[in-house]
């Protein structure tokens, strides 16, 4: 299993924002779409603000690949579902700490919407 380098980790998990682009059935890469990143440990998180029924979410879910870009760096990557509760509030504190300063999109980001729409990055 491939893994993030501190460096990678340290220079996506400062970023405001990620860009992701899943990959389609046919092998192309949706149009970049900018979310949210936090980091737990050595491994980066994202969440659908819109939830499992948001389109890149829907689309990362089918094919558990794509490529993303933050902090100057580009890395193909494996998209993983979490079902950990342990993980899930540490994540949602991660989001309140490193995005606190946009109150408004918090709230969602922390709901169970979006809770349930987080996926682990892993590069491939």
């Amino acid at each position: 299993m491939t893994t993030w380098t501190p460096d990678e980790l340290s220079r996506i998990a400062s970023a405001d924002e990620l860009s992701i682009q899943p990959r389609r059935t046919d092998g192309s890469l949706r149009p970049p779409t900018p979310i949210w990143v936090v980091r737990d440990g050595d491994d980066l998180y994202v969440r659908a603000y819109r939830g499992r029924s948001g389109a890149w979410f829907r689309t990362a879910r089918a094919t558990h690949t794509g490529h993303i870009a933050a902090g100057g760096v580009d890395r193909d990557v494996t998209f993983n579902e979490v079902d950990d509760p342990a993980l899930t509030e540490r994540l949602d504190d991660a989001y309140r700490t490193k995005y606190a300063r946009y109150s408004a999109y918090v709230p969602p980001m922390v709901a169970d919407t979006a809770r349930a729409a987080t996926l682990r990055l892993t590069p491939a």
